[in-house]
């Protein structure tokens, strides 16, 4: 390997690693399952594939290009961010006003209603806020999230030439360059979905639940009101 991929590894590891809406939605989803948190994983990746393939295309420069196009989806991107912040947080509240009928029921021993014995299956904020038996939806919550992101296409666009040298053909080596991204990121977030699912036994604890489902809404939330601003105040 040259020097140049060694570089290129380096910093393409830093911009998958930097935490922001990728990390918060799966470590969101790993909270729920390790199944979940992995999905969202692969999803994530998958974005990055596309935006990486968009950005060898060229398809990264209409963007640049087009204005309005670039603002639109930064809209759509940041609405989405916000929309699931904003459900998690909405989850939490709705799960701390079925409280006191889980306590009136855990020392009746009553089943509370829609047939959920007391401290059963969806008691918990993350089961609330999460997601159900169909593996798609963390696929997808992954795959919109980072693909909904105007920003990493002309990211990639403008990082890849740097590291392709003068005089070699460029399609091969940014082909290369966009798959060592999407490698990383095949390592990165699932290990990050793995480790939260290990640490699940205290996270999934119901205070420790509901903190860590409350720091990663607010995240998602204040993330996705950052990406709606920024090309209103532009």
């Amino acid at each position: 390997m040259d020097a140049q991929l060694i570089a290129f590894t380096g910093v393409a590891a830093g911009m998958v690693a930097m935490p922001g809406a990728d990390f918060t939605v799966v470590v969101r989803n790993a909270l729920v399952s390790r199944r979940a948190g992995v999905a969202c994983a692969l999803g994530v990746a998958g974005g990055l594939l596309l935006h990486t393939a968009m950005a060898v295309a060229g398809v990264a420069a209409v963007l640049a290009a087009v204005p309005a196009l670039f603002r639109t989806l930064q809209l759509l991107g940041g609405g989405y961010v916000l929309y699931l912040g904003v459900r998690t947080l909405a989850g939490l509240r709705r799960q701390r006003e079925r409280e006191p009928d889980r306590e009136r029921s855990a020392v009746s021993g009553e089943t509370l209603p829609g047939g959920t014995p007391p401290g059963g299956a969806g008691a918990g904020a993350g089961a609330e806020a999460g997601v159900p038996g169909d593996g798609s939806r963390p696929l997808r919550q992954g795959f919109v999230t980072n693909a909904l992101n105007p920003k990493a296409p002309i990211t990639f666009l403008s990082l890849l030439p740097q590291f392709v040298p003068a005089g070699s053909p460029a399609m091969p080596r940014t082909l290369v360059l966009a798959l060592i991204v999407v490698a990383l990121a095949l390592v990165w977030f699932p290990a990050v979905a793995l480790l939260v699912d290990r640490l699940g036994r205290w996270l999934r604890g119901p205070r420790a639940a509901r903190a860590v489902e409350t720091v990663t809404g607010s995240a998602l939330a204040v993330l996705g009101l950052v990406l709606l601003l920024e090309p209103l105040t532009a």
